[in-house]
């Protein structure tokens, strides 16, 4: 499921210029580069905690926060804008070429493709701690990968209307 979106993802990848790539609105806007940049970065980061899902053999009887519960009832995020505190909100890597962004994207799909057959066997209640969320299985950290993706197709939406009124 995570696939579909991040193959759009990088198919409108060609479509921009590296300038475009860059362009920051505001100092407190990301650039489109940096929104892939973000993407990617979680991604791995929640396809760490399937692996170590996968490698482990201990059950957690603990389950996901109430905001983890409402999150995964829904099938998604909210469409708000989430910001989180500025110690957890680093700014995403600006530097990025678009071969760059095409090849971590092509590593990060060729991962969870892999993964993907893992997961579905995976044991439910051999689960990883999110921070937000609660304890998670194999299953749930692909599916907030998919979820997580799809959040930030209206944040590209944004950032494609700035790059207009910047005339780039």
């Amino acid at each position: 499921m995570s696939m579909a979106v991040l193959s759009q993802f990088k198919e409108d990848l060609d479509g921009y210029t590296e300038r475009q790539l860059r362009y920051q609105a505001a100092a407190d806007v990301w650039s489109i580069g940096q929104m892939y940049d973000h993407i990617i970065v979680v991604a791995e980061e929640y396809a760490d905690e399937i692996e170590r899902c996968l490698a482990s053999h201990e059950e957690q009887p603990l389950g996901k926060t109430e905001f983890g519960e409402r999150l995964f009832q829904a099938g998604g995020f909210p469409p708000i804008k989430i910001r989180l505190p500025d110690e957890m909100n680093q700014p995403p890597n600006n530097t990025d070429k678009r071969e760059t962004l095409e090849r971590r994207l092509d590593e990060l799909s060729a991962r969870l493709k892999r993964l993907e057959p893992l997961v579905r066997s995976a044991n439910r209640d051999v689960k990883a701690r999110h921070g937000g969320f609660g304890w998670l299985n194999a299953q749930e950290w692909y599916d907030l990968i998919e979820m997580h993706t799809r959040h930030h197709l209206r944040q590209q939406a944004d950032l494609e209307r700035y790059l207009i009124e910047a005339e780039l």
